[in-house]
């Protein structure tokens, strides 16, 4: 039996990380919004790996939140040891990566939504979606819930099935329940399904691990958060630990590939290329003779540790032997054990660049059912379906962030445009302008996003630009402010390599200087300036990298023109005989937006491009004959 039970504004089913922010979103922009989740103790989950962040998936984090997100303000709340990546390297790749207390991050979002003016927060599993002029979901229960947008957030419920070994059983991560039907009504509704695969370390009782045969592994002090608007110093609660396989753990694998559901074919979802399962890393990479495995902690008020880097779907008894194998876990207790889970995800070149479907008006996709992986991934993504499905009730402008914007647009332009044959994770290489798109300078690039739809206040944008404006005014200072030669600045010379400085020099020359800090630059002057750490790191990087930066602008700019030669709507690329065969039927699946995103389909030529460029200026020049001034000049 059917009944009405309620309209809204905006429906998002599931309410994972994807699901939070798009819920968050929605109802924040003032729209009227119900969350569904299979199983409220399952809200903000963490299934797999206990942190937050990562090479490339910080800068997403900090991207998030300063566009107005709420993931990096939770994880300051919630996380317990935090660690800056990459530090060796140059700033374009630090990346913020911080462990979480696992039940403290799912109590802290699960409150918010709660608390969120606008949003409902329900137990339910959807089983139908209703599309039309105006959509509607389904629950188990026969409640029907009209609305004007739907977001689809599954993660990896969506015809779920767990893997251990031959044991083979339909189910969510976690020992959850599956969505076992509404992945048929999706096909049913002619969207392209596809099946991915992940997996999850076994969890370890801590009281049976022998840490003294590993390598402590301390946070960063001072932790670094990753909300540029938290203030309250931050704290490490616990100490991670490293370890590794050896020849015998390597052996053990070996003689049991046979019943490695990943080698028997009894998987039939494609992993992720980046992640790979322990049994592959021993089949891939023969000639090591030992691979890291991390022991991370799940939380304060737990004895669970998971085992990072061990990811497996083997048969239980045979998880025992090749942990058992590792120094420091010979007596290790499982108390879950790996397993791989397989789901339903769409092609993600069935959706706009707003995350819209282009069949289906009005329904949405974000996180692993748009074929990504990860948290910080589905995060973003949730933010700006559930953005848009508001902008788009409202009848406002999208908000599109480009590749030439930040992390966000690369993920998302790299999902709609190019598609992905596996899980989609972010990394720093899959940006090509990493040396502007840092982490450090999100708020920058972001907060004017942010701030156009309405989910930055107007206080909070105007100390972003006072920010910048103190750095500009720094860097001005030091170019003009010069250090005159003194036994202090020769000894920092000499500490450094470099031939002693005879004559005056400018503190922004001597910053460029390969060794030299801004820290440096306030030994040698008379009462430096008292300024915040984050303004101090801003004005290093901008002199010390301010040639890169300035080529690597000019490059976006070039590239951005690209962006800016909109593609008609309408427009029948089968008909363009002036393009390859290939070229016409992409474009005519992909239905780009722009020449720049058009430039960027795998089987897209230069000459298709150029071919395509002139056919709109011809088309714009007929349109501008009777109704005004062309688009592309």
């Amino acid at each position: 039996m059917q009944f009405e039970a309620g309209s809204y504004d905006v429906v998002v089913i599931g309410a994972g990380h994807a699901g939070i922010e798009a819920s968050l979103a929605a109802a924040r922009l003032g729209m009227k919004t119900i969350c569904f989740t299979i199983n409220l103790d399952a809200v903000g989950n963490m299934p797999c790996n206990p942190n937050i962040g990562g090479t490339g998936k910080g800068h997403l984090v900090r991207e998030l939140d300063a566009l107005g997100g709420e993931m990096a303000c939770c994880a300051d709340r919630a996380c317990i040891q935090f660690r800056m990546l990459n530090r060796g390297k140059g700033p374009a790749v630090h990346s913020l990566r911080a462990q979480a207390d696992r039940r403290r991050y799912q109590a802290i979002m699960k409150h918010t939504l709660e608390a969120q003016e606008n949003l409902s927060l329900k137990q339910a599993e959807i089983v139908d979606i209703g599309t039309g002029k105006k959509m509607s979901v389904t629950t188990h229960t026969g409640a029907i819930y009209q609305a004007h947008a739907v977001i689809v957030c599954t993660g990896t419920y969506l015809a779920g099935q767990t893997i251990i070994g031959e044991v083979i059983r339909t189910g969510g991560p976690d020992g959850m329940f599956a969505s076992t039907v509404l992945g048929e009504r999706l096909r049913e509704m002619g969207l392209e399904l596809r099946r991915f695969k992940t997996g999850t370390p076994a969890r370890i009782n801590s009281r049976s691990v022998d840490y003294s045969k590993m390598e402590a592994q301390y946070g960063d002090e001072p932790p670094p958060p990753f909300s540029f608007e938290t203030t309250k110093p931050l704290e490490n609660k616990i100490i991670c630990h490293l370890t590794y396989s050896n020849e015998e753990t390597h052996d053990i694998v070996r003689a049991n590939l046979h019943r490695s559901p990943m080698y028997s074919g009894a998987i039939d979802g494609v992993g992720a290329r980046y992640c790979p399962s322990f049994e592959d890393k021993v089949v891939r990479f023969a000639d090591k003779k030992r691979h890291q495995i991390f022991l991370e902690p799940m939380g304060l008020d737990t004895g669970e540790v998971y085992l990072q880097g061990f990811s497996s779907s083997m048969p239980e008894e045979v998880q025992i032997e090749m942990i058992r194998s590792v120094p420091g876990l010979e007596n290790a207790e499982i108390m879950r054990p790996a397993y791989a889970i397989e789901y339903d995800c769409i092609n993600p070149q069935e959706l706009l660049a707003t995350l819209e479907s282009k069949k289906y008006p009005g329904l949405y996709g974000a996180g692993q059912f748009n074929g990504s992986s990860g948290y910080e991934e589905a995060a973003v993504q949730g933010y700006i379906a559930g953005v848009n499905a508001a902008l788009k009730i409202k009848g406002e402008e999208p908000l599109i962030i480009s590749r030439n914007d930040g992390y966000i647009g690369t993920l998302i332009d790299d999902l709609v445009t190019k598609g992905t044959d596996e899980p989609y994770r972010m990394m720093t290489s899959r940006s090509e302008h990493r040396l502007v798109h840092r982490q450090d300078n999100a708020d920058i690039r972001m907060s004017q996003f942010g701030h156009r739809v309405g989910l930055i206040s107007d206080k909070r944008h105007e100390r972003v630009i006072e920010k910048y404006k103190a750095v500009e005014r720094e860097v001005a200072r030091l170019e003009s402010t010069y250090a005159p030669p003194s036994d202090i600045l020769s000894n920092l010379m000499a500490a450094n390599n470099m031939p002693d400085v005879t004559t005056g020099i400018s503190f922004a020359a001597l910053l460029r200087r390969p060794g030299i800090t801004y820290s440096d630059i306030a030994t040698i002057e008379n009462n430096p300036p008292k300024l915040p750490a984050t303004i101090n790191e801003q004005v290093e990087i901008t002199i010390k990298y301010a040639g890169y930066i300035e080529r690597q602008n000019r490059q976006i700019k070039e590239l951005s023109r690209m962006e800016e030669h909109i593609i008609p709507e309408d427009i029948d690329y089968s008909s363009l005989k002036i393009l390859r065969i290939e070229a016409r039927e992409k474009l005519s699946i992909i239905r780009p937006r722009n020449l720049g995103q058009a430039s960027r389909i795998s089987g897209v030529s230069p000459a298709d491009i150029a071919a395509l460029m002139v056919h709109i200026r011809n088309h714009d020049c007929e349109e501008s004959s009777t109704h005004g001034t062309p688009k592309i000049p």
